[in-house]
């Protein structure tokens, strides 16, 4: 299977959605898992890539750990099905610190397989996946000063990118209120202009360095803001509006990064997803703190 195979991890409720994004490509699906001819494609609705999948035949319990301790010592169990069977064999296993990161701390860098029980006798099992997290699910230990929850996205986002804003970046932060990326923005050091119709949280734009614009993101003329280091939407709109807003600042070559959440309004917009795919040197990745949305990177 290894060599033949990779899996595809959906983030929970968005399993559809990964079956839709790998079309005719999918050949197994348990649970959440769906096997997928190799090599690994970048694949938005993904929580996790298992790189090397193996399917191992245990004989019990005890087996199972023991096959999973020969091949590596770190593994996160993916439960699906039989579940109290799989507990059982993932007590037997060394425990795996998933404790929360403190925003600015590193992806660790232990590996960490992960494997799931399809019957009570078979695992599948990959000892290499792309996310550094159990099931891709980045955890931090919050703040509860920043003025709404959509902070982590950010946080969450440079984590895994490695790359963020610095002292004296200048920041495009669309969509802004209530604050929530600007307050990241603005502690890690950068100058933040804050475009919204509605307000910023008094807290957040009384801060140095950031100035409040009450105007919509939409009517905002590249030309009024000169040169952009980094351009921030979380802006609640349909995906091909957020295209054009993109686009505009494209053609206008002002902005040298842009991250931008592609906020889905009922079913999934697959086209604009792959336009948004097609734009050249971009990313689409689901993160584990959005929601029905994905977030758009071109670095």
């Amino acid at each position: 299977m290894a060599d033949e195979l990779v899996g595809y991890l959906a983030p929970e409720g968005f399993l559809p959605q990964l079956q839709e994004e790998l079309g005719s490509d999918a050949r197994e699906t348990y649970g959440n898992l769906i096997l997928a001819p190799a090599p690994a494609k970048p694949i938005a609705w993904a929580a996790n890539v298992w790189l090397d999948p193996q399917r191992l035949e245990i004989a019990s319990i005890g087996d199972a750990a023991n096959n999973l301790r020969t091949i590596q010592r770190n593994w996160a169990l993916c439960s699906f099905t039989h579940h109290r069977r799989a507990s059982l064999i993932a007590e037997r296993m060394p425990k795996v610190s998933a404790k929360p990161l403190q925003f600015g701390d590193p992806v660790p860098t232990a590996p960490l397989g992960s494997w799931t029980l399809i019957d009570q006798n078979t695992l599948i099992a990959s000892p290499r996946c792309a996310s550094a997290f159990p099931n891709g699910e980045a955890q931090f230990v919050e703040d509860r000063t920043a003025p709404s929850r959509a902070y982590l996205k950010l946080w969450e986002l440079f984590t895994l990118l490695d790359q963020r804003p610095g002292r004296g970046d200048f920041c495009l932060d669309l969509g802004a209120s209530p604050g929530g990326w600007t307050w990241v923005l603005q502690r890690l050091g950068a100058q933040v202009l804050s475009v919204d119709k509605a307000p910023l949280d008094p807290a957040v734009s009384r801060l140095p360095n950031v100035e409040e614009r009450l105007e919509s993101a939409f009517a905002l003329d590249p030309r009024s803001v000169g040169r952009v280091d980094w351009l921030f939407s979380d802006v609640i709109c349909y995906p091909t509006r957020l295209l054009a807003l993109v686009r505009r600042w494209l053609d206008a070559g002002t902005v040298r990064r842009f991250a931008c959440t592609i906020k889905f309004q009922g079913a999934t917009d697959f086209e604009a997803m792959r336009a948004f795919a097609a734009i050249p040197g971009s990313r689409l990745l689901h993160l584990h703190h959005n929601k029905h949305e994905l977030t758009w990177v071109k670095l």
